[in-house]
């Protein structure tokens, strides 16, 4: 192998990181709801990085536009106990149940 072929073998594994990492990043700061799986349910609120919400196929990445536009579409959505999305949105979990947005002043 030349020295060119490993420099442009190095150069892709290096894009194909980068890459990586911006995905990592724009999951880390979005967040994604999970439609509710049983008929007395509830849709579920997680950070867009949450493997629970990854698992059920929930693809749509929201902002926070979206996830305001949701807790106004959705007054029962609940919120993730494993990813906690209420850090990431500037808010405080009540302690004696699920946070739920309609329930909680968004920042």
């Amino acid at each position: 192998m030349t020295q060119t072929e490993r420099t442009v073998r190095d150069l892709e594994r290096q894009e194909a990181e980068e890459k990586r990492r911006r995905e990592v990043a724009r999951l880390e700061m979005g967040w994604v709801i999970q439609a509710s799986r049983a008929i007395e349910g509830h849709p579920v609120l997680h950070r867009g990085n949450c493997s629970l919400g990854a698992r059920h196929g929930v693809s749509e990445l929201l902002d926070m536009e979206g996830v305001l536009g949701a807790a106004e579409e959705y007054p029962d959505l609940e919120m993730c106990d494993v990813c906690a999305p209420w850090g990431s949105l500037g808010i405080t979990k009540p302690t004696d149940r699920p946070a739920r947005p309609a329930e909680v002043e968004f920042p």
